[in-house]
């Protein structure tokens, strides 16, 4: 049997039936192997209530382990929605999957972990290579210290991707799943045992526009001032003329809580260098006023040295491409069974209606199925990749046959 990865997609008024008709499209693609479900991947709107969805689901897929997390735009490989449900079902020999959650992570970040990952194996015979699948609350401002959690916690001989839980940018309240299970203030953890290495990449396609900056005034994931200046200030000097000319916003007229201030931010994120002409980038989404103080999606600690960035259609396009085709280079030649993508909500809000042309990219140059929601962040660890908490990227987990 090898590996199978299939998926479904669906969209309407009630979560049971949206959980259930997801699953069961997903369901009638696995032929011969539908006793045999290994794990369910399960990527919800923010609409839905999450206890029906995960009901719905489990109505075709019995008690197969379940991971999976509120988002704010769900797709496969056949197209995207928004306020929808996105399921992948997989059926295995030469994975073994595992899953948990843990709780309070905002107040400490290695005792979630620790709940999350304390009953998993230490090793699976004859599958020795080691990985996780992370969803994390979005809202936690943790994305950083989440990730590094992880290594202490687990070690550095494994890696994982994952994503931060969306609201469909309410801004209000993530959550994560695993099995009959959906918690606010979460981790949930697949752990991957494997007998062939799971794959890895992480592009994004932003660029400086301006000098480096100095943090000088920050608390947690807040950012009070830049360079003794109020940080929004900042962002609206080297972002003001672009703004005007590509999304036609004029920042000194910008609202609190608006749709053009999401959309602004989105725009105009962070970048912390990290060599080799590589950013980091870091989204101030949850920023909500123009007056106030920036908060990221991580902590942001004073003395932080950045520029502020940006990026085009065309560039995001071309990160979409790169993530795709690092692991097909890095497949050497090996079956690929499906995909797992985490894309920042903030490529959508770039993309707009080009958005499906991502998803188009990927499913010409991977040619497997594959399942994704639109994040507040993302995660990657792997030897050979920019690793850790990132915004405004493409990560992409794949799974060999």
């Amino acid at each position: 049997m090898a590996t199978k990865f299939v998926t479904g997609l669906a969209k309407g008024s009630l979560g049971y039936d949206v959980g259930k008709n997801a699953a069961k499209e997903a369901y009638q693609k696995l032929g011969d192997d539908k006793l045999n479900i290994s794990l369910v991947i399960l990527f919800s709107s923010s609409k839905y209530d999450y206890q029906n969805v995960l009901r719905g689901v489990r109505e075709i897929t019995g008690n197969a382990p379940v991971i999976g997390c509120s988002s704010a735009g769900e797709f496969t490989e056949e197209g995207s929605l928004k306020e929808g449900v996105a399921c992948a079902l997989i059926s295995s020999d030469t994975h073994k999957f595992f899953t948990s959650i843990g709780t309070g992570l905002r107040e400490d970040e290695i005792k979630c972990i620790k709940e999350a990952s304390k009953n998993f194996p230490y090793s699976v015979k004859d599958h020795p290579y080691l990985s996780y699948i992370l969803l994390e609350d979005g809202l936690s401002g943790k994305g950083e210290e989440t990730a590094m959690a992880m290594l202490s916690i687990l070690g550095s001989d494994m890696k994982f991707a994952g994503g931060s839980a969306g609201d469909d940018l309410r801004m209000v309240k993530t959550t994560t799943f695993v099995d009959d299970r959906a918690l606010a203030d979460a981790v949930s953890l697949a752990f991957v045992a494997s007998k062939k290495p799971i794959i890895i990449a992480v592009q994004h396609g932003h660029l400086p526009i301006s000098p480096p900056l100095t943090v000088t005034k920050a608390k947690g994931n807040t950012v009070y001032e830049i360079d003794g200046k109020p940080a929004f200030e900042i962002w609206k000097k080297y972002a003001a003329e672009d703004a005007k000319k590509t999304l036609g916003i004029d920042v000194n007229k910008l609202q609190d809580n608006n749709k053009d201030l999401i959309r602004f931010l989105g725009y105009y994120e962070a970048g912390l260098y990290v060599g080799k002409e590589n950013y980091k980038i870091r989204w101030p989404g949850l920023t909500t006023t123009t007056n106030g103080p920036m908060k990221f999606g991580t902590t942001i600690s004073e003395g932080t040295v950045f520029r502020v960035m940006s990026s085009s259609k065309e560039n995001q396009m071309l990160s979409t491409r790169r993530s795709a085709q690092i692991i097909i280079d890095r497949l050497k030649g090996e079956k690929l069974a499906g995909a797992v993508v985490f894309d920042c909500v903030t490529r959508g809000m770039i993309l707009q209606d080009e958005f499906n042309k991502t998803i188009d990219v990927k499913k010409g140059l991977l040619k497997v199925p594959f399942v994704g929601f639109e994040t507040y962040g993302d995660f990657a660890m792997d030897e050979g990749q920019m690793s850790g908490y990132h915004s405004a990227t493409t990560v992409i987990l794949a799974i060999p046959d």
